[in-house]
């Protein structure tokens, strides 16, 4: 296949499912034009491709049925989209122990790394579709349980994002088996429940908010789903002597700055967000409302770094072993520091443990089996035998 037809049927194959791709598919697809005009040979490819275009010239064939189904994964409140298969609490729960509870707990409940997921909801918020302590100004947080109002969303969340380390690789049994364990904490499922496309618009009428999301306003379009074409503000159009437009902003205080260690290292090698640098003092000045934070580029490592700490330190952010463990601190699991104190020249059994993952070593709460490369999970390990300096 030639150059110009991977970008034609590239941009052919991604304009049907999102729409909003359409300018970088053209773009791309003018950018290969121009290319592949200046490569002797390739002007009949280029003609070739722009023959099988006819609603949009230019830009390749129509996507097959086939292709479009890999982009359409998303699982509508009416169920439209959840595939067939089925998922018990009991293997909920080892997957959940397995890959899920280093972050959030072993019960959902933890607050350490995330929200709780679970928590705050009664067996009369099952039975009214409304959860009380949302209504209270008292009641110190709001779990996911308590705000999420469709069973669709948790399915449709777990499926793409989890594990937060290694997202969509969950089979679509173990998300099955992992929401309804999610449900039978939050008393909403029994324990010997299965969860399966059958049974879930059964599940849906005692999802304990499941009353508590409302259609009307324009953010939700169609008339189809309940919306209303009134805007949901009640602002003016301003043109002249117009009210100074407000700065918004947001910051951490001191005391809480950098409690749980450096956000920006915590940080996913998925989407555009960084957490802030805080081991640095907050700026004096904010950038102006509406533009782009500036990049914070991490701390710099000692000029004294060796070319395997700088090897290793990027590996821990490859492999997103921040997540979970930081330089110098606990997070969900121990600092670098403290397992290179503990395991001193212990290479290989640093090696074993990466790769095994276990628990009841730092506390009750597992680390789950790693899939990175030997070669890697070497490399990090003979850093930290060695001190897991920077």
């Amino acid at each position: 296949m030639s150059f110009g037809e991977v970008a034609a049927n590239f941009a052919a194959s991604a304009r049907p499912a999102a729409p909003f791709l359409d300018g970088f598919a053209t773009v791309l697809s003018n950018d290969a034009t121009r290319l592949l005009s200046s490569i002797p040979g390739q002007n009949a490819a280029m003609d070739l491709a722009l023959a099988q275009s006819g609603k949009y010239p230019g830009l390749g064939r129509e996507a097959t049925p086939k292709e479009v189904a890999k982009w359409d994964i998303d699982v509508r409140p009416d169920f439209k989209g959840l595939p067939a298969g089925s998922g018990s609490v009991a293997k909920g729960q080892d997957v959940w122990e397995a890959k899920c509870a280093h972050c959030h707990g072993i019960f959902g409940e933890s607050n350490e790394v995330f929200s709780p997921l679970i928590g705050g909801t009664t067996a009369e918020d099952i039975k009214t579709g409304r959860v009380a302590n949302l209504s209270r100004s008292d009641f110190p947080g709001r779990t996911t349980i308590m705000k999420v109002a469709t069973v669709s969303t948790l399915w449709d969340y777990i499926n793409r994002a989890m594990p937060w380390t290694n997202p969509k690789t969950l089979t679509t049994e173990e998300v099955y088996s992992v929401t309804a364990f999610l449900l039978s904490l939050a008393n909403v499922v029994p324990d010997d429940f299965t969860l399966s496309d059958k049974n879930i618009a059964e599940v849906q009428k005692r999802m304990p908010n499941r009353n508590g999301m409302t259609t009307a306003h324009a953010m939700w379009p169609g008339k189809e789903l309940g919306g209303t074409p009134k805007p949901d503000t009640a602002n003016t159009i301003c043109m002249k002597d117009c009210a100074p437009e407000p700065k918004l902003s947001s910051l951490l205080p001191d005391f809480a700055r950098n409690a749980h260690g450096n956000l920006s290292e915590q940080n996913r090698l998925v989407g555009q967000q960084k957490g802030a640098d805080t081991t640095r003092p907050e700026g004096k000045s904010m950038p102006p409302a509406g533009s782009a934070p500036a990049p914070v580029a991490p701390a710099a490592p000692k000029a004294e770094a060796n070319s395997e700490s700088k090897a290793a330190i990027a590996l821990l952010g490859k492999h997103s072993c921040t997540a979970c463990h930081a330089l110098d601190k606990k997070l969900v699991g121990p600092g670098f520091n403290e397992i290179a104190k503990k395991h001193a020249g212990k290479a290989d059994y640093l090696v074993g443990k990466i790769k095994a993952g276990g628990a009841g070593v730092w506390g009750p709460v597992p680390m789950p089996a790693q899939s990175l490369p030997e070669a890697d999970a070497k490399t990090i390990a003979a850093w930290i035998a060695k001190g897991a300096s920077k």
